[in-house]
């Protein structure tokens, strides 16, 4: 890997504390090496405290290959006409599946694609386009869907009492506290509050509750950014962010995923939904269904005249953040991603038996799923069993390695931790290979970073919410 490393890609080589993410071998402190050095041991010699220009804080780990710098009447949507939902033209994206064909080989070179590109993977992949990877995933979507009905919006009433499911309710979270914000006296007073219900699919889940905010005033379209809650939270925990992001210009929007907040009637809602998904087989609680309403969110987001549907962001964290990083797979209406300790590789972890951490996170369903198989202890049998039956396919073919590419070229910035066991560093590193060839050929090289702070487990940090903050103001703003 270490030549590939140094001539295909001309990127960045990062030093983790007990593996390099480009090679199999390695070791020291946390490095940048800039390109292109022609040796590992030249590598070695470049700075060990290069700070990026462009960034709020040092690189800890970057992956970037150049330095550039309901209680009214429902009203109805009509259908998008100013940005209509279509997928791109098929584009090619270089999966390890099988080893080439003669066609294969020729696709290749027709594309247009460098020889170091087109061998870039071992001798062993073939390729496959995002328009087949993103209507296959539409399918599985749709597989579990309830009656199709008319989207429409309700005007709904301020959630006074939020659910929380954690068993101790947070009450305060530094890091989002800490999201830069306009210098405005009596904010929350020049700022317009919208709560609202949007008919996403027949049935009580159908119903996605919304929370926006935006400043008073001004008729220009501005951007926006989707917010998306981690694992037993609710779209209120989000309002830091969202004030800070409107105290800049943002039209802020946070949603309750399926069974959070105003969608969960007790604390094991969750749960329950899980443990039946995987006794039914008929829902998708797991990123799953969340990623359909936020297909339907883009539809009315799309449609209102205060929101330029060009500049459309959308970040979360932990689960919000794999919401995020499916959603934007699923739909490129959200033009700039940023999912924030949420990708993961959901196949690495099983084969490389890494899973424990990401199961504990959601442990009832695991244990019915064992149960049922008659196991007396977890294992990776039932893991992969698990995530065939209320994910489908997540560990397969809508794994990282083949939905974090298609995010190209839109601008992509995945944050994550570190010492995260949820997401481990090592099972990102096929992914990110192939994600930053794919940018590269797109020559969209610049928009593709990925930053795993040092020493950081499952938590989202101050530096993360500003890294987040600097991303979408420079790809939203501009």
């Amino acid at each position: 890997m270490a030549p590939l490393c140094c001539t295909f890609y001309r990127a960045v080589l990062i030093t983790f504390p007990a593996i390099w993410l480009f090679s199999s071998s390695g070791g020291g402190a946390w490095t940048v090496i800039l390109p292109p050095p022609r040796t590992l041991t030249e590598a070695a010699s470049f700075t060990r405290a290069h700070h990026y220009p462009d960034s709020h804080v040092p690189p800890l780990v970057v992956i970037r290959p150049s330095l550039p710098q309901s209680h009214h009447a429902p009203v109805a949507i009509s259908p998008p006409k100013q940005f209509p939902f279509k997928f791109p033209a098929p584009s090619p994206l270089f999966l390890r599946r099988t080893p080439p064909t003669s066609d294969d080989k020729k696709k290749k070179k027709d594309f247009g694609l460098t020889p170091a590109a087109a061998t870039a993977m071992d001798g062993e992949d073939c390729l496959i386009d995002v328009h087949k990877l993103r209507s296959d995933f539409l399918r599985v979507l749709c597989s579990r869907r309830t009656a199709a009905v008319p989207l429409a919006v309700e005007q709904a009433k301020p959630v006074k009492h939020p659910l929380f499911q954690d068993e101790k309710p947070p009450t305060f979270s530094e890091a989002m506290e800490s999201c830069p914000k306009a210098d405005i006296p009596n904010l929350k007073e020049k700022l317009k509050e919208e709560n609202l219900h949007l008919i996403t699919e027949a049935g009580e889940q159908g119903r996605l509750p919304i929370l926006i905010l935006s400043l008073k005033g001004g008729k220009e379209r501005k951007p926006a950014v989707v917010f998306l809650h981690s694992t037993h939270k609710n779209k209120e925990w989000l309002r830091p962010l969202l004030e800070a992001y409107a105290s800049r210009g943002y039209v802020s929007i946070a949603i309750d995923s399926r069974y959070h907040g105003e969608r969960a009637h007790n604390k094991t809602t969750y749960r329950d939904a899980l443990v039946e998904s995987w006794k039914k087989g008929d829902t998708m609680p797991f990123i799953f269904d969340t990623a359909w309403d936020l297909i339907k969110l883009a539809d009315y987001l799309t449609q209102r005249e205060d929101i330029d549907c060009t500049r459309i962001g959308i970040t979360g964290e932990s689960l919000g953040g794999m919401h995020a990083w499916f959603g934007a797979f699923a739909d490129n209406r959200y033009s700039v991603v940023v999912p924030i300790i949420g990708v993961q590789g959901f196949r690495w972890a099983i084969d490389n038996d890494k899973w424990q951490a990401r199961v504990d996170s959601i442990r009832a369903v695991f244990e019915e799923a064992r149960m049922d198989l008659s196991k007396k202890a977890i294992d990776k049998e039932v893991v992969e069993k698990v995530w065939n039956r209320i994910a489908p396919a997540l560990a397969s073919r809508l794994d990282a390695p083949y939905t974090v590419p298609a995010m190209s070229p839109r601008p992509l910035l995945i944050l994550n931790g570190a010492e995260d066991p949820r997401c481990p560093i090592s099972g990102i590193q096929t992914p990110m290979l192939r994600t930053l060839a794919v940018y590269e050929e797109a020559n969209a090289a610049d928009k593709f970073k990925v930053i795993a702070e040092a020493g950081i487990g499952h938590q989202m940090t101050k530096s993360m919410v500003k890294e987040a903050s600097y991303w979408f103001d420079k790809y939203l703003k501009q």
